[in-house]
This record gives structure tokens, sequence and C-alpha cells, in this order.
């Protein structure tokens, strides 16, 4: 079972969090699941970049991007080398810490 390392994020997730996921589980699900409520405007259809998040630790452990995500990555707010759509994450056993940033391209948010 990974352990999922939420970095502190001003509105979503001010004290951070750890959350024990689950493996086989996409990344925002596991956010969702753990009520940090980040934004996925296209229903995790991979079809936006408002789940983007950038992996701090096991980046180098997850399987890589496919070619469709990493066309919308870079349309992401502040696009890092680590950086992954959290829907298309499928989570292993092996442990993360995430970073959400700050912002993301969507002008509205439906849950602000």
């Amino acid at each position: 079972m990974p352990q999922i390392v939420v970095l502190p994020h001003p509105t979503l997730c001010p004290d951070g969090a750890v959350i024990d996921a689950r493996a086989g589980i996409s990344l925002c699900d596991a956010l969702l699941d753990s009520d940090v409520d980040i934004e996925h405007a296209c229903e995790k259809s991979c079809a936006c970049t408002t789940c983007h998040v950038v992996i701090r630790e096991g980046f180098n452990t997850l399987p890589p991007a496919g070619e469709k995500e990493e066309d919308l990555l870079d349309k992401a707010w502040g696009l890092e080398a680590a950086s992954r759509l959290s829907c298309q994450v499928i989570l292993t056993d092996d442990d993360l810490v995430i970073e959400i940033p700050k912002y993301t391209i969507n002008q509205v948010s439906e849950s602000h």
C-alpha cells in the first residue's frame, strides 16, 4: 500500500497530508478519496491540465507519461520536469511525495 505525502497547498491542503492509498487507482482518485479536492475539470479523461501535480519524490518509480499526457502537460501552469497529470498516474506500491501547484489554467473553479 503506497503512502502519498501531499505537501501543503494554501487552499486544497493547508497543512499537507499523508495518505495511505491503494495500488492500482489513479493518484487523482486517491487524493479525492482522502478529501484533497484537487481540480479535475475533464472528469479524469486526460483532456485538461487542472489535476497537474509535481512528483517531488518517487517520480522515477512511475511508468512514463503517454503521448497525450505529455502534449497536455506542455500547457500546464508551472510545468516542471517531474510534472504529471494526477488522473494519469496509476499508483504502484511505491511511496510518493507530491506538490499541487498553486494555480491551474482553469479560469473557473466550481469548488471555489
